[in-house]
């Protein structure tokens, strides 16, 4: 399941900033009593008791500004108001700030007024009410029509559980739609203008995404269910990702959390570059969201037609992709040309082996043969006079397969030796373009 996104909206210096780096759980976002210091989105991954999420920081919503604020002109600030606009639009659930020491403004109308058309699950939060005057004071807030007012300090922690488990309770459950037990979801993901869409509009045999060579022209997610030798898949085309630094419009930052939510969901990423400028810092950018999220990968070198002027075969192509990307182990490199159809349809065979290979359950005893060859061939390392063992090996989950090892010093399983027994694994059982975990816990078996 993805995480939902939390956009932070309000009128100027009312403390969104701080509230986002409490829920954040550490200095992010530029806080400062000068209205108008946060003039772009910030986003970041925070976590409240057994729920994730990506909190996303937004400018001040200002409606009209007389002439500037803090030396800050009026088309600035509408600029802002469009970026808020476009949090709105992509998140699953708002909190509404308010400053309760200054008590109801003008501006807090804006917000509440822009929050109810969005038509987002929402919380309303008086924020700076760390005095029982304060706190009693918040009523005045109902007027907005923003549903209960919940006093809090963003600065000093206070009243944050309540208000997110008043908004966690408007959010409904993410829900999947209705598809076959095991369908495998499969997210194209790329920087942008590598053909991604062209790519998912091959797959899937019709024109559902708009094919353009203007970078960006995917904004949000599109699923697309097929089927491919009697399977059943769903295909996710997404939208462009770039580097953090480079994300410089301001709708690519939210179609970006899209994708991101999308390599969540999805079972297979596969990681689309262009072969007439790759593998570029960007991709292997890509690629370490999809490494991060643990999602199982197949990498298609797009637009080979321009092989000949690059003067690479396939085999010294896959090699150089190879090595850039090598923080996946195994993984299939596959060339295609999404534009004339060649090589399209290797793309759901390998993808649909690879899901395989990440949603495989290991029997028990080539699991015991498997760790008793490895540690023959090379001994955990011992020290300090404590010999390290290795007892048990046991499967504890799929997708990706995840193995668990009992040992008597946990703490002292180098990186090394963690590298070493998931290579005689990877060896032992395949697992081509699919990650495998493993955890080391203390104990005999």
């Amino acid at each position: 399941m993805s995480r939902p996104i939390i956009a932070i909206v309000g009128r100027p210096n009312v403390g969104k900033s701080t509230l986002f780096n409490r829920l954040a759980g550490r200095r992010i976002a530029i806080v400062s009593d000068t209205p108008g210091t946060t003039r772009d989105r910030v986003s970041i991954d925070a976590e409240w008791r057994d729920r994730s999420f990506i909190v996303v920081d937004t400018g001040g919503i200002e409606d009209r500004p007389a002439a500037s604020t803090a030396g800050t002109p009026p088309q600035i600030w509408e600029h802002v108001r469009e970026q808020t606009r476009r949090a709105l639009e992509q998140a699953d659930g708002v909190i509404l700030v308010v400053d309760g020491m200054v008590g109801l403004a003008p501006h807090d109308r804006d917000a509440a007024e822009m929050v109810r058309r969005a038509g987002k699950p929402s919380a309303l939060a008086v924020n700076k009410a760390e005095t029982v005057a304060r706190a009693q004071a918040a009523a005045e807030f109902y007027e907005l029509g923003a549903g209960t007012p919940f006093p809090v300090s963003a600065y000093h922690g206070e009243g944050i559980d309540d208000l997110l488990k008043e908004l966690f309770a408007r959010i409904p459950a993410r829900e999947e739609e209705a598809q076959p037990e095991h369908t495998p979801r499969v997210a194209i993901v790329g920087r942008q203008n590598v053909g991604k869409s062209a790519l998912f509009n091959a797959l899937v045999g019709e024109e559902r995404a708009i094919v353009s060579p203007v970078p960006g022209t995917t904004r949000d997610s599109i699923d697309t269910r097929v089927t491919f030798n009697g399977r059943e898949l769903t295909f996710i085309d997404t939208a462009g990702l770039r580097r953090r630094g480079k994300i410089g419009e301001d709708l690519e930052k939210y179609s970006a959390l899209r994708t991101i939510q999308s390599i969540e969901r999805c079972h297979v990423a596969v990681i689309l570059l262009d072969a007439g400028e790759f593998p570029t810092e960007q991709d292997t950018h890509v690629g370490g969201f999809v490494d991060v999220a643990g999602r199982a990968v197949v990498i298609v070198v797009n637009k080979w037609d321009l092989a000949p002027q690059m003067r690479l075969t396939e085999g010294e192509a896959a090699d150089i992709v190879r090595g850039r990307f090598k923080f996946f182990s195994g993984v299939p490199v596959l060339f295609t040309s999404a534009l004339q159809g060649r090589g399209v349809e290797k793309v759901p065979a390998v993808a649909l082996a690879v899901y395989d290979e990440f949603t495989r359950q290991f029997p028990q005893e080539d699991l015991n043969r498997a760790l008793t060859d490895a540690v023959a061939r090379r001994a955990p390392p011992s020290k300090q006079g404590r010999r390290v063992s290795i007892s048990q090996i046991k499967q504890t989950r799929t997708g990706p397969p995840t193995l668990v090892l009992r040992t008597n010093f946990p703490e002292l399983i180098h990186f090394s030796y963690r590298r070493y027994l998931e290579n005689r694994l990877r060896e032992a059982f395949g697992l081509t373009g699919s990650p495998l975990r493993l955890q080391f816990m203390a104990g005999h078996g």
